[in-house]
């Protein structure tokens, strides 16, 4: 059931059987007004609302009942409402501190004895606890943010009062997915970013990418992760055909609605293998391709001095996230905050680890995960198990086919001129055992080289001395290569190229597509 529905049902229950004092806990004060408006309607309630702008009047008739916009005046003046009147309930939006034991507080209580005794009602609004005493007082009930049904409902009534002044594309499944995008704002910030399509004379199906934008620019500061500004230009990657073949299967089924068949959107995948072969931009161009916000989370940065506060800034961060989605989530060597899990002197780590599972298992928040890790055998194996990441993929140093589209791209990213054929074949074999990250340096060197003596004037022995003068992982530290390499029995491999099956430590993993 919508939690607006519910909400409303809850709501009326209680005004019915007369509950002394309610809590009302929510960011969306006009909306639940809206719903009190709704029930004041359908079962004649006298409702008075207090405001600290508009004083005390009427729900319905709008009528100003007392201009004292005081908390402390109101209270007084509802008091004496209670006692001359019967069945009367009062609304306040503005309380402040309520959850401590305070003269505020302590004057609600009393007022709520008041209104038990002559059939009143209190209702406070507010998003923060109400304190114990108080609340022991009465009943409490929560207006969450729209889900998706209510976002959907709230977005075909906004547009439905523009059919026939402007063209309007959208079908059922751009409302749908428009739906999904909005959820996780208020109602006001989602009409509001609505009202700005509208004011260019037309919805088109175009405007479904600009609406993760917009709803993204109104989260300015984020607290926990940290917003990456993506260039596409710089987020193209080479090689990885079957990573980036597994992802275009799951692209749309990120904003879709899949409930009626059970099922989550897609939770992200795990990347493991040598440095430097692309796992950072493949978090970077994933989000390019999807056209989504991208965030990173850094886990090291997680930890603080104080107990309790590693766990609070996780929290914090993966319902930031959640509040953000659909988003791609990016976590960097994910070892370095969930490594050590199990041991005797990281009780704070094997928390985090268990809040961080929960969320991936649980969260129905449209976040894509991408993980990295160069050292998978650091990680708690609870976070390996099936069911946690949609895959792993292993990311081992490229074929030359993959070496040579990598070389292309930055080529065409560094230089003016057009690179003969036969020099790149040449450059291909030069850079045998070269990661990605190699091959970047070695044509970056070839770019700062054209922009001194202009890019026709590079010779070719400059592209040549370029290449050897890179010393790849593989050379310098070849016993590192091959012990990350044993992994790879682990992981599906990101190039899409079956291997010959061996059984390492486990069960095979398949290669799809």
């Amino acid at each position: 059931m919508p939690n607006g529905a519910e909400t409303k049902l809850l709501l009326e229950s209680y005004l019915l059987a007369r509950i002394p004092f309610v809590s009302a806990r929510t960011v969306e004060r006009g909306r639940f007004l809206e719903i009190l408006a709704e029930v004041a309607d359908a079962k004649t309630f006298d409702i008075r609302v207090h405001t600290l702008s508009q004083g005390l009047r009427d729900l319905k008739t709008k009528q100003v009942i007392s201009d004292d916009k005081s908390l402390l005046g109101a209270l007084d003046m509802v008091g004496d409402l209670f006692q001359s009147r019967s069945n009367v309930t009062v609304v306040f939006t503005d309380v402040q501190h309520l959850g401590e034991d305070n003269e505020v507080s302590r004057r609600f209580a009393d007022l709520a004895a008041l209104a038990e005794e002559h059939g009143g009602c209190i209702v406070v609004i507010s998003s923060d606890p109400v304190w114990k005493p108080l609340q022991r007082m009465g009943m409490s009930l929560a207006l969450d943010l729209p889900d998706v049904d209510e976002m959907r409902a709230e977005i075909e009534g906004f547009l439905r009062q523009y059919s026939g002044a402007i063209p309007i594309e959208w079908g059922p499944q751009e409302f749908d997915q428009a739906a999904s995008i909005l959820a996780g704002i208020t109602k006001i910030e989602a009409l509001n970013i609505l009202s700005t399509f509208v004011v260019k004379k037309s919805i088109v199906k175009d405007d479904l990418v600009a609406l993760t934008r917009m709803k993204d620019s109104i989260f300015s500061e984020l607290s926990g992760i940290e917003r990456v500004v993506l260039n596409p230009a710089d987020n193209k990657v080479g090689g990885l055909e079957g990573l980036r073949q597994w992802l275009d299967r799951k692209r749309s089924l990120l904003t879709m609605d899949l409930r009626d068949r059970g099922m989550r959107a897609p939770r992200g995948v795990l990347l493991i293998g040598v440095p430097g072969c692309g796992k950072s931009l493949s978090a970077k161009a994933i989000a390019s391709d999807w056209q989504l916000p991208l965030y990173r989370l850094d886990m090291g940065a997680i930890f603080g001095a104080y107990v309790g506060q590693s766990e609070n800034r996780l929290r914090e961060a993966l319902a930031t996230a959640d509040s953000v989605s659909p988003c791609v989530l990016w976590i960097d060597e994910i070892e370095k905050g969930l490594a050590g899990a199990g041991t005797e002197s990281t009780g704070v780590t094997t928390r985090l680890v268990g809040q961080f599972l929960y969320w991936l298992q649980e969260s129905r928040g449209r976040v894509f995960v991408v993980a990295t890790a160069n050292d998978v055998r650091a990680l708690p194996q609870e976070l390996l198990r099936t069911g946690r990441f949609d895959d792993m993929f292993f990311l081992d140093l490229p074929e030359p086919d993959e070496r040579r589209e990598i070389i292309e791209i930055y080529l065409r990213k560094y230089l003016r001129v057009q690179v003969p054929a036969e020099l790149v074949s040449e450059l291909v074999e030069l850079s045998e055992g070269f990661a990605g990250s190699d091959l970047n340096a070695a044509v970056t060197e070839i770019g700062y080289e054209a922009i001194r003596v202009g890019d026709d004037n590079v010779p070719f022995d400059f592209y040549l001395k370029a290449f050897n003068n890179i010393i790849p992982l593989l050379r310098s530290a070849p016993e590192r290569v091959e012990e990350i390499r044993q992994l790879r029995d682990r992981a599906i491999p990101a190039s899409g190229r079956a291997r010959t099956p061996e059984k390492i430590g486990g069960s095979r993993r398949v290669v799809l597509g």
